[in-house]
């Protein structure tokens, strides 16, 4: 597989970001209402939610989730 300049910078960039301990999109998921309720409620994330906010900042699906999710809790 040939990877241009561009292509390689954005994976550099990727594993840059990478983190000691990493949640992933199932683990997003299932917090992201949890998330959200702090979030919203303008509390600090807690340690515990700190992996749901490091996703949402890479992974885009799960991000457009989130914003979804906040629209709809917005409008109760």
């Amino acid at each position: 597989m040939d990877l241009s300049k561009e292509n390689m910078d954005a994976l550099l960039g990727f594993l840059k970001q990478t983190k000691d301990r990493e949640a992933t999109c199932d683990d997003c998921l299932a917090a992201m209402a949890e998330f959200a309720e702090t979030h919203l409620a303008g509390k600090t994330i807690p340690e515990s939610l700190k992996a749901i906010e490091d996703h949402l900042e890479i992974c885009a699906e799960c991000k457009e989730e989130f914003e979804t999710l906040l629209t709809a809790l917005r409008k109760m």
